[in-house]
């Protein structure tokens, strides 16, 4: 009987101890973004009473995980003070929320152990609420709580550092088998304490060397293939080719090969006005390549001569251009230059040109540069008949180019170009960047996605409007929020417009297009409504009042009786630049790899393709300032 109720008494007391223990836990589920300290702080304990009872969660939260969370026991027993263990990206400030005391009381009773700050893995005291504690541990006393890392698939040293808080040189000497050597998968660092567990010393794998022609770089955080391709002035493709790791994304903490040639070190090319450096005792030919087109010409009657040149578009800008070009040579002559022009027909289309013959019949290889034709696969042709004798050929024009040639100098950015630019501003101005993407511009958002991977894009309602609540969620209070629209319904125009300038108040906002937007001409869409706003953009031109700008105009003025428009204008600044880059004490080449310039309305910053010849990165950001007036953005 006795044995009975002895056993009865262990089933009574074994079930008591069970429900003792489940009613002590919580059930908890990982929400998008929580981290372990933001839980404790929830649960009033601490990131390591989660740790014992969840071991895997050291290895990260993921979304819908199901924690088990100790409840809080008060216990009238308890001392005045609590130890705790430093984790990674812990602060005073954190661990006074998690424990609700004030980061002087934390700071009072660890006065000599936080004298070089708070370090993972060390144990600290805290006092409990309401105690006045003075608990000081001697500096050599110190206990440290033993943390190791398991390494996962493409992190890197600086990574790892980094998300402990400590530096490479220190993580370094913890694990000495790591020094001068990638890190292994699945292989355990020591991030602090003594090691508890023996590891075997690592499969050597040789890091890749760089060559003499090359240096390593570590990607910092947000940035992309552009921004790097950009800062090291590289392509993506040679980037790729250095480092076929980056084909599977750029990641933080990733160290890749660039080219010396392109160092952090390359010192930014300034603006420079050339006609204060022109060397008057040179001789130099250039050739004009235009498309006149006189073969067809010279078929017509007078009456269709004239129908032609009121119609025949093409050959109003051809003759634009001229014009512009023919005051450019009367300026560097007035100069003193002694330059020698050829004006020459390409007679060209799209797939036709007079090329091959030109270059024969007036011996093109002899000459300082050519300028034209106009016809992207025109110029291309005609420079490789002469890249053997490295006469550079300007592509007036075109910013469609595929062949790279070395002596093919693309005088007009591309469109990609143009777009970046517009980014990379924005990212000197440490804005927070925001698309709202039509949803029919699905090509717009892909650019967007491969190439300026920190934007983040405003979302649209079931009805395919804007969510406004969506867009207040995603500003940000203390930076400019460049906000780009690319739409072309007047109508979304008209509610994205809408809604950020009723945000204007509480937050700063800048509209941003990234091209051409011929809605935003409509009626519909006043100037006041883009001033306001102070739409930004980016763009070959910019709108120039200077002195030298109004000498151009009222020269071409007299000689044409009609002001220059943009091709005539385009005309003038594409010679222009090219006779002053051929007037220096420098070759043409020297020139285009170390000045950039600026003329009447557009800018020539040319940069060196890996694959031959140049390319002009000149683009401006303007905007519509609250005066009604476009300016240049700095």
């Amino acid at each position: 009987m006795k044995h009975l109720i002895y056993i009865a008494c262990l089933l009574f007391f074994g079930t008591s101890i069970s429900l003792a223990q489940s009613t002590n836990l919580i059930k908890h589920k990982v929400q998008k973004g929580e981290t372990i300290t933001q839980i404790a702080i929830k649960y009033s304990v601490t990131p390591s009473d989660i740790y014992k009872l969840n071991p895997d969660a050291q290895k990260g939260l993921e979304e819908n995980t199901i924690l088990i969370i100790p409840k809080k026991v008060v216990n009238a027993s308890d001392s005045g003070t609590k130890k705790h263990t430093v984790l990674a990206k812990e602060t005073l400030y954190s661990l006074s929320k998690l424990y609700n005391v004030s980061i002087a009381d934390i700071e009072k009773a660890n006065v000599e152990i936080l004298k070089e700050g708070l370090k993972i893995g060390l144990v600290i005291t805290i006092p409990v609420k309401g105690k006045t504690v003075s608990a000081v541990i001697p500096k050599s006393n110190i206990p440290k709580a033993t943390i190791y890392h398991e390494v996962k698939a493409k992190e890197t040293k600086y990574a790892i550092a980094k998300q402990y808080g400590i530096t490479i040189e220190q993580l370094e000497k913890l694990n000495p088998e790591i020094v001068n050597i990638e890190l292994p998968i699945g292989f355990k660092l020591l991030i602090s304490g003594e090691k508890t567990i023996e590891i075997t010393k690592p499969e050597v794998v040789q890091t890749s060397i760089p060559k003499p022609t090359e240096s390593l770089y570590v990607i910092k955080a947000k940035e992309t293939l552009y921004s790097i391709s950009n800062q090291f002035e590289v392509t993506q493709e040679e980037l790729l080719a250095l480092n076929s790791e980056l084909k599977d994304g750029v990641i933080e903490g990733m160290s890749i090969k660039v080219p010396i040639k392109s160092s952090a070190l390359v010192v930014k090319k300034e603006y420079k006005d050339l006609t204060k450096s022109i060397q008057k005792g040179t001789n130099k030919k250039l050739a004009l390549l235009l498309p006149f087109n006189l073969t067809k010409l010279d078929r017509d009657t007078i009456n269709s001569t004239r129908a032609r040149l009121k119609k025949d578009k093409f050959l109003n800008m051809t003759l634009d251009f001229y014009a512009g070009a023919l005051v450019a040579i009367d300026s560097v002559r007035k100069m003193g230059l002694n330059v020698d022009v050829t004006i020459l027909d390409s007679n060209e289309t799209k797939s036709t040109s007079n090329v091959t013959n030109l270059v024969q019949e007036n011996n093109l290889k002899t000459f300082d540069a050519i300028v034209g034709p106009f016809y992207q696969n025109n110029v291309e042709k005609i420079a490789g008949l002469l890249s053997e004798s490295n006469v550079p050929v300007f592509s007036p024009l075109s910013n469609d180019y595929d062949k790279k040639f070395p002596n093919l100098v693309q005088s007009t950015p591309s469109s990609d170009d143009i777009r970046n630019a517009m980014f990379d501003f924005m990212r000197a101005k440490n804005g927070n960047i925001i698309a709202i993407v039509d949803p029919k511009k699905a090509s717009v958002k892909q650019y967007i996605l491969e190439n300026q991977k920190e934007v983040a894009f405003g979302q649209f309602t079931d009805k395919g409007t804007l969510n406004v609540e969506n867009l207040k969620s995603i500003l940000v209070k203390d930076k400019t929020n460049f906000v780009i629209m690319e739409t072309e319904k007047t109508s979304l125009i008209l509610s994205i417009t809408n809604a950020l300038s009723s945000l204007l108040p509480n937050y700063d906002i800048k509209l941003v297009i990234l091209g051409e937007n011929s809605a935003l001409d409509y009626e519909e869409i006043s100037m006041s409504r883009l001033t306001k706003l102070k739409m930004h953009y980016p763009s070959l031109t910019r709108v120039n009042e200077s002195d030298e700008s109004i000498i151009f105009e009222n020269t071409f003025k007299i000689k044409n009786k009609i002001l220059p428009n943009q091709f005539a204008t385009r005309g003038f600044d594409i010679t222009f630049d090219v006779l002053l880059r051929l007037a220096q004490e420098k070759n043409i080449t020297e020139t285009l790899n170390e000045t950039a310039t600026e003329q009447v309305e557009n800018r020539f910053y040319y940069k060196q393709n890996p694959d031959g010849g140049y390319t002009n990165k000149g683009v401006y950001i303007l905007f519509y300032d609250t005066d009604l007036t476009i300016k240049e953005a700095k």
